[in-house]
């Protein structure tokens, strides 16, 4: 993963991969925000969390769990149907 180029302030503080899937924990050196992207390589899906850095571990662990404990993530595929509009059937 290219953070550093494709988003200078952010900064990659730990990434596995595994079963299809890329997990990457990011850190914002300008608002000190942390992160966790998640890309399903099968699928092309992905989506990024805001997490409180004490939960910082526990969500590149777990980010599906921890997503969805606080009502999210919203996938890339569910962001483009919202857009969208409502579908029809």
């Amino acid at each position: 993963m290219a953070v550093e180029r494709d988003h200078p302030g952010l900064r990659e503080l730990d990434h596995r991969s595994g079963d299809g899937f890329d997990v990457t924990l990011l850190w914002s050196a300008r608002t000190g925000r942390v992160f966790v992207a998640v890309e399903d390589t099968r699928t092309s899906d992905s989506f990024r969390i805001r997490v409180d850095p004490r939960d910082a571990l526990e969500a590149f662990r777990h980010p599906y769990a921890y997503g969805c404990r606080r009502g999210r993530p919203l996938t890339v595929a569910a962001e483009r149907r919202t857009a969208a509009g409502p579908s029809e059937g």
